[in-house]
């Protein structure tokens, strides 16, 4: 495998599950640090803020940049911000996608939005999920921060943010625009905001349906890790597989 300037990690099922971290991703991040290389983390959970994500890192012995961390949360506040500049927002999430939402300079409301957004809220009522459900049906323009049907706790498989929209849309027929993995905004954003070239980039994760193909779909290297979602089988049996396929992170200190 060649060198990379921007390793950009998956964080659920690649760094850790749930409040343990995967030792073998541990070793790999502290070998990149040691070599100067300071590694990226691009997540679909919007559920922390930037700073929330930084200090769970840091407790499992993680030293991460703050901006070297993009959650799908963060892209999707500039998305909204871009595209719907001076519109009411309703928040059905938490406080990583509110704070984001704010710091991008949106108006956020609880009643008769123009754009509802959407991340993943542990917390969320059946009463949320239907005034959800009546604003869209209303004329509220639907964004989700990302489409996971499920991600893998230290239990098992967890319900995902796309899980809940998809819910959401199969009551109102109104499709959610994701922009979290698969979608490349968030890899877009490193490049820009870092200079970088795409062939400087490479894609880790543990999913291939948004980690994956996140990478594949924005044209960059990808490496598959066997410790979350997808089996390496499947991935291989894949017709765009990825780059790479590993069981852990360890066989790249090799």
């Amino acid at each position: 495998m060649k060198k990379y300037k921007a390793y950009c990690f998956d964080l659920d099922g690649t760094v850790y599950r749930g409040e343990n971290p995967i030792v073998e991703a541990k070793e790999f991040i502290h070998y990149l640090q040691q070599q100067g290389i300071e590694p990226f983390f691009a997540t679909n959970n919007a559920k922390m803020t930037g700073a929330q994500v930084q200090k769970k890192l840091y407790k499992m012995g993680i030293e991460a940049k703050a901006n070297h961390i993009m959650t799908s949360a963060i892209a999707t506040a500039k998305y909204i911000a871009n595209h719907f500049p001076n519109k009411l927002v309703k928040v059905l999430g938490g406080d990583g996608l509110r704070q984001a939402l704010v710091d991008a300079g949106m108006k956020i409301v609880n009643e008769n939005p123009d754009v509802l957004v959407q991340g993943m809220n542990p917390e969320l009522t059946y009463q949320m999920l239907a005034d959800a459900c009546y604003d869209v049906q209303n004329g509220a323009v639907f964004v989700a921060t990302n489409g996971d049907i499920k991600y893998p706790s230290e239990f098992g498989f967890a319900p995902g943010n796309g899980a809940l929209a998809e819910l959401i849309h199969n009551v109102t027929d109104v499709a959610p625009i994701y922009i979290g993995k698969p979608a490349p905004h968030m890899l877009e954003i490193i490049r820009q905001e870092f200079n970088l070239q795409k062939e400087d980039m490479l894609m880790i994760g543990d999913n291939y349906d948004t980690d994956i193909l996140a990478g594949i779909n924005y044209g960059i290297d990808t490496l598959h890790v066997n410790t979350g979602v997808t089996h390496t089988k499947d991935v291989k049996a894949k017709e765009q597989p990825a780059t790479y396929t590993v069981d852990t992170l360890l066989e790249m200190m090799k």
